[in-house]
Parts: structure tokens; C-alpha cells; sequence
């Protein structure tokens, strides 16, 4: 996680820092293969340089993206889990659940669904 060590001491609330050490913990944990970097000031992971999912921080909620396509994709579940949401970023409430299933369905689609992209993003 020392990839990440700037970004997570730059969160100034003691809980948001602890709920976002919780869950970039668990994705290294679930999916040791993926490498770690900072990336427009967001920690991300990737898979032979492509772009798997993002994280990143406001004042009500912390997001996550999977890209659009992976938005589309789970769009049925990030609603039942009760998350907001662009097309671009999924939004957690500080307070809400993680839905740990849903993180895993999707970070593991884009591994399988990228596996042979050339491109950091989709094309």
C-alpha cells in the first residue's frame, strides 16, 4: 500500500482515512496481481498497464469506478445496493454498507473483460 500512502494521508477525517485504508486493503488483498498507482491524484489498480478500477474521495461519500462500460454492466446491482451514481462513478455514503460482492463482481469483470486491451482505458 505504499503506493497509496500519499493519497490516504492527504484525507484529513481520521474515519474516511480508516474506510479507505479498509477498502484498498481489501482489493490487494482479493486480487494481489493487480498492481497499485496514483494516477490524477487517485488511487487506482491495473492489470498489465489497463486500467481496472479508481477510488476517490468527497466530502459526503467516497466513489469507485470501473469505467463507463462497467457502470452499464453492473447498473442493476450498484441500484439494489443502494448507491448513487454517474456514468462514470459509483458514490458510497461515508456511513453506508460496502457492498463487498458487487466491489469484487466488478473489479473481477474488468480483469476477465480486459485481458487482452493494449489501451490503459476501453476503447
Amino acid at each position: 500500500m505504499d503506493a497509496f500512502k500519499s493519497f490516504i494521508d492527504s484525507i484529513a477525517s481520521t474515519d474516511q482515512k480508516n474506510r479507505m485504508v479498509e477498502i484498498l486493503t481489501w482489493v490487494s488483498r482479493s486480487f494481489p496481481s493487480l498492481e497499485q498507482t496514483i494516477k490524477w491524484k487517485q488511487p487506482m489498480f491495473t492489470d498489465h498497464g489497463t486500467f481496472i478500477i479508481a477510488f476517490s474521495v468527497a466530502k459526503d461519500h467516497l466513489s469507485f469506478s470501473p469505467e463507463e462500460y462497467g457502470i452499464r454492466v453492473f447498473l442493476e446491482d450498484i441500484e439494489k445496493s443502494g448507491y448513487k451514481h454517474t456514468k462514470g462513478i459509483v458514490k458510497i455514503k461515508w456511513t453506508d454498507k460496502i457492498d463487498y460482492d458487487l466491489l469484487h463482481r466488478v473489479i473481477q469483470f474488468n480483469i476477465e473483460d480486459k485481458k487482452n486491451c493494449k489501451t490503459f482505458f476501453r476503447k
